[in-house]
């Protein structure tokens, strides 16, 4: 298990943080990219947004290929040709 990075920051006038240098390379963003709160209770956590929205991506999309019946790589070889089809088709 590892430590938990901890570190404080000022609230400014209009409620801006900046995020330490340390956290910013730990969560893999730079200027003009996004992040994520998650609060609950009394405490937040900040993710990468893009991380954040493949993670609830990959919650939302789990059991979808077992019910489409996909069960092997060739199933989805199958599935790509028969999409391409019908795409080059219309």
């Amino acid at each position: 298990m590892s430590i938990p990075m901890i570190d404080s920051v000022k609230v400014m006038s209009k409620g801006q943080v900046t995020i330490p240098k340390e956290i910013r390379s730990l969560l893999k963003v730079s200027e003009g990219d996004r992040v994520t709160f998650i609060c609950e209770g009394n405490y937040a956590i900040v993710m990468n947004a893009n991380i954040y929205a493949m993670r609830s991506l990959q919650k939302e999309m789990a059991g979808e290929w077992e019910k489409a019946g996909i069960k092997s790589e060739a199933d989805i070889a199958s599935l790509c040709r028969e999409v391409r089809s019908e795409i080059e088709g219309l």
